[in-house]
């Protein structure tokens, strides 16, 4: 895109719809503190939490337009492959220290010690083994609400999550079982041993979360912005060259500039080709895109068309 045409694009580009975004978010995690007695914020540091953070922030500690007065009332809470960018945990725990929260980490490794979580091999991707660190943690802290930063627009299977989402006492997602949700009614009953996971930034798209990030003025780990990064193409994707994802015999590795629209374990999240340096060209250049973010980037989405309505069943985030 001209680069003349940026600063004319965002000046057309409306951001009046952000605060509707933000007032609903803010009522659901008010919602949260209200309803349920062990509430936590899942937190690994990726865009979409650091803005749920700063939602919490604006309902509970007070900023801007809202009033809210203290701290975050729940703790935040990290699910740990082993396998994450350094660069994202590291902004993890900065921004917790920050803001003075409780930061739980729950390990994948500390699972395999367990012997709760086995691979089947050495090289396995652990993403899709959260689950069961993610459920342990659950039954350990006793929590009944969990608040992540899952969107609609991201994949199939969430678009079919309600806001408060249901979960049974073993933890798994029945999507012919949801609750209707009329108006801002939330049917929050539990019996013993279930839990909600719950999506307040559900109706939000990748795009109005950059717009938020650029109008906030949020910081975010150097990732998401383009850098230098040697990679290989596979099947379509810019595979990072790392110890856990190493060339195979054959490829050829290539120094591109890139950048992560979305973050995860090392072993299944790829970069696109991009020259974006801050937010406001991120907020352009996602107004051409035609894929979606895990579409585009996420090697454990691309097994099955059903994949992740599969994992989700299991207990997946």
């Amino acid at each position: 895109m001209n680069a003349r045409a940026e600063p004319q694009l965002l000046g057309q580009l409306s951001n009046l719809h952000l605060d509707a975004l933000e007032e609903e978010a803010i009522f659901v995690l008010r919602e949260v503190a209200a309803a349920f007695e062990r509430p936590t914020l899942l937190f690994s540091g990726g865009k979409d939490s650091l803005v749920l953070l700063k939602l919490a922030e604006k309902a509970f500690v007070g900023e801007g337009r809202t009033c809210g007065a203290g701290r975050i009332p729940y703790p935040l809470l990290m699910i740990d492959t082993g396998h994450n960018f350094e660069e994202v945990t590291a902004f993890r725990d900065l921004r917790a220290k920050e803001l003075g929260a409780e930061l739980i980490v729950r390990s994948v490794e500390d699972s395999m010690r367990r012997g709760t979580v086995r691979l089947a091999h050495p090289g396995e991707s652990r993403n899709v083994h959260q689950s069961v660190t993610l459920l342990e943690a659950i039954e350990e802290f006793r929590f009944d609400a969990l608040i992540g930063g899952a969107r609609r627009d991201e994949e199939k299977a969430r678009a079919k999550e309600r806001i408060f989402s249901h979960r049974d006492s073993f933890g798994q997602w029945q999507p012919k079982a949801q609750r209707p949700e009329l108006w801002t009614l939330f049917n929050t009953r539990l019996q013993p041993g279930e839990h909600f996971r719950v999506f307040p930034i559900s109706n939000w798209t990748e795009l109005d979360v950059w717009q938020y990030i650029e109008r906030e003025r949020i910081a975010l780990p150097s990732i998401y912005y383009a850098h230098r990064r040697q990679v290989v193409e596979r099947k379509g994707m810019l595979v990072p060259v790392t110890q856990l994802t190493p060339l195979r015999d054959g490829e050829e590795v290539v120094t591109r500039t890139v950048r992560f629209r979305t973050v995860g374990d090392i072993t299944c999240t790829c970069p696109v080709a991009s020259a974006a340096s801050n937010a406001a060209e991120v907020v352009v250049e996602t107004l051409t895109v035609e894929v979606s973010e895990r579409g585009a980037t996420r090697m454990d989405d691309k097994t099955s068309d059903a994949s992740m309505e599969k994992r989700k069943k299991d207990g997946y985030f």
